[in-house]
């Protein structure tokens, strides 16, 4: 069976239809093949009825193959095109002993026109058999790849949707601590602006894309972090030791600050009691890694977050997102994504 790069054009390459039909042919001439009394001439004329017969069958029961459609109910196996098929093969069969009587007419095609019928349906049936089941496992290959796709774009759609709640949220609490800082003449005021603008300048330039460099998401959260820190002094620190051999790896855009927006959103922070989030290189994964310090009150959150990340990653990867939690921290092991990931996309 040849299927094209286009997943939805089924086809039946014409080797393997011509070569089954000279076996056919010769399968069932094998009664005459065993009498001793025959001709090569008659034998082989006999074997090209079958095999004529086989090669006009295959295409014609491919011809009536039912369409597949996106959305639409799998074709299942049709009483109807299969009595279509034998009605027609009956015909086509009559048709050939009849031409081959006008055309050989010193052998007796006509008299055994009862045999070749039987031989006919025998042969139609099989072929169609066959013909049935590589078309219903090619429809099964059509339903999986519209499933990971739907899945693909459904998952996409909720990253945007997550990408979208978190920056409103950050910036209205950049803006509140923009106008302390400027309140108290805080000699920083300026640096936070500019930081405040390279952070959205690097969001919108990624926000389309599925996949960006370690290096350009490290960027990006350095100007976040630096955010953070304005809002919340010393009641947060973060250390950064990721390898060069990961640098040049990939990540779905946000993940890092996403994970580092969890881990402030479900701990205290303060100054008297500091978050602590290490990122550093494991092997083959990327580690966000916090001291445990749940607050008493959780806020309200959907716990799609994370659930979206390890989600996206099964996707791109077929790998899952680890994470590990006890008494004292709280760690999400990211898989390494490289070039060939970032191709596949």
């Amino acid at each position: 069976m040849y299927i094209s790069r286009n997943i939805r054009t089924f086809r039946v390459s014409n080797a393997v239809i011509w070569a089954s039909a000279i076996f056919i042919g010769l399968l069932a001439s094998i009664p005459k093949i065993l009498r001793i009394h025959i001709t090569t001439w008659e034998l082989l004329a006999d074997i090209s009825v079958a095999t004529s017969f086989s090669i006009l069958i295959w295409y014609f029961n491919i011809y009536m193959l039912p369409t597949f459609r996106a959305g639409a109910a799998p074709a299942r196996f049709a009483s109807k095109r299969l009595a279509g098929s034998l009605a027609s093969g009956t015909l086509i069969m009559a048709i050939l002993v009849v031409a081959y009587q006008l055309i050989l007419p010193q052998y007796h095609f006509q008299s055994m026109m009862l045999m070749y019928e039987f031989r006919g349906l025998v042969i139609n049936l099989t072929i169609y058999l066959f013909l049935h089941l590589i078309y219903q496992h090619h429809i099964t290959q059509l339903i999986s790849v519209e499933l990971e796709k739907t899945k693909a774009d459904n998952l996409s759609a909720q990253f945007e949707l997550l990408k979208q709640q978190v920056n409103p949220h950050f910036l209205f609490n950049s803006l509140n601590t923009l106008k302390s800082m400027v309140e108290m003449q805080d000699q920083h005021s300026a640096r936070f602006i500019v930081m405040l603008s390279d952070f959205y300048r690097s969001s919108l330039e990624t926000r389309k894309q599925h996949l960006i460099s370690l290096q350009e998401e490290l960027s990006t959260l350095h100007a976040y972090i630096f955010l953070l820190k304005a809002r919340f002094e010393d009641g947060i620190s973060l250390t950064v030791a990721i390898s060069d051999a990961h640098h040049a790896s990939f990540i779905p855009p946000f993940t890092l600050q996403l994970l580092v927006e969890n881990c402030i959103k479900h701990n205290i922070v303060s100054l008297g009691q500091p978050l602590h989030i290490h990122i550093f290189s494991d092997g083959a994964f990327i580690v966000v890694e916090n001291n445990l310090q749940l607050k008493r009150t959780p806020e309200a959150s959907t716990g799609l977050g994370l659930t979206n990340i390890a989600q996206r990653y099964q996707s791109l990867q077929q790998q899952q997102m680890e994470i590990i939690k006890d008494s004292h921290s709280f760690k999400v092991k990211l898989p390494v994504l490289h070039e060939d990931t970032r191709d596949r996309r």
